[in-house]
């Protein structure tokens, strides 16, 4: 017990995250409403900046490289973007309307958002997995994404909010997100090089948008009272949720990856970077694809849920795998 509490560490960003959302209850002046900080305008220089540098990250020689391994690439983005929200989708006839709507909602949405980056290529590294097809497979999961999250969210938002309209999500996905990318993509020659060089201040600076964004999402969620309908016992059932899917899709990723007679480098890869989702794409899409009347608190709940866990079970994986790598590399070379 006390060696797995031992590889337990709870990330950094995780405490943040709770650290914000303490902050927005007890102290919610600079993200309400009347508030005359702009952190709505703030925020949205910040998501086009995000992108900006995902795309300058981006290597185009490397994604060229990546191809080669199609059969692990297309494994990860249908369990991305087909099995998680075919899991939930098979869970919209047993919820009613109102709240719990809303709650099934929320888990469609972090089922059809993309793979995460940084720390899907740390655990597969960690684990002593394909780190090269972990890059790719986290980079072009984002791209993916922009098309077709709003395309999974929208056909039910279109029967749920009046206001909804698929081509002004889309208007603004190219605006704020789609066009940086793009940009950040064509620089990559003459400034990639820095953005490599100074990769931990980037990343930072993502984190601290996406902060600002759950912070202000959260202010609005509590001055509308959206979580008084969210008891304990709620609360326990969307976790348990959270948790059934995740180890639903890590298994069936297993088992398909030994069908497919994957060796054990481009297994951890398929099921590392296909369990992730992208807490970053999810609090900037949530931002766009959702209108105003909707309880945007509700639809992060069960993605920073996710979010916080599979950091936690892929981080004890990762070390356990890595360290059972390591001495059996040891005992072949002592023979």
């Amino acid at each position: 017990m006390k060696n797995l509490l031992s590889k337990i560490k709870l990330d950094r960003f995780v405490l943040a995250i709770i650290l914000v959302v303490v902050l927005a209850y007890f102290f919610p002046d600079l993200g309400s409403k009347d508030s005359k900080v702009p952190l709505g305008t703030i925020s949205s220089v910040g998501i086009s900046l995000i992108f900006f540098f995902y795309g300058l990250k981006l290597s185009p020689e490397k994604i060229k490289t990546g191809l080669k391994n199609w059969k692990l690439h297309i494994l990860v983005q249908v369990s991305v973007f087909l099995f998680f929200p075919l899991i939930v989708l098979a869970f919209y006839p047993t919820f009613g309307t109102g709240e719990t709507e809303n709650i099934w909602l929320a888990f469609l949405f972090m089922a059809a958002l993309p793979s995460t980056v940084s720390s899907s290529v740390v655990m597969v590294s960690l684990a002593k997995g394909n780190v090269p097809a972990a890059i790719f497979n986290a980079s072009i999961s984002g791209l993916i994404g922009i098309v077709l999250t709003p395309l999974w969210v929208g056909i039910f938002l279109e029967q749920k909010a009046g206001e909804f309209s698929l081509m002004d999500v889309y208007v603004k996905l190219l605006t704020e997100i789609l066009l940086p990318v793009i940009l950040g993509l064509f620089l990559n020659r003459y400034l990639g090089k820095y953005a490599a060089r100074y990769s931990s201040y980037l990343t930072l600076f993502d984190k601290s948008v996406i902060l600002l964004i759950i912070y202000k999402s959260f202010v609005h969620s509590f001055e509308d009272k959206v979580f008084v309908s969210v008891d304990l016992k709620d609360m326990f059932l969307i976790y348990i949720g959270v948790l059934a899917i995740f180890f639903l899709i890590y298994f069936t990723i297993g088992f398909i990856s030994n069908k497919l007679g994957f060796d054990k480098e481009d297994k951890i890869t398929a099921q590392f970077c296909g369990t992730k989702k992208s807490l970053v794409h999810g609090t900037v899409f949530s931002k766009i694809l959702f209108p105003a009347s909707m309880p945007t608190g509700i639809i992060l709940l069960p993605l920073m849920l996710f979010h916080a866990t599979q950091i936690l079970i892929i981080s004890v994986l990762a070390t356990r795998m890595g360290n059972d790598t390591v001495k059996r590399s040891i005992k072949s070379e002592l023979g």
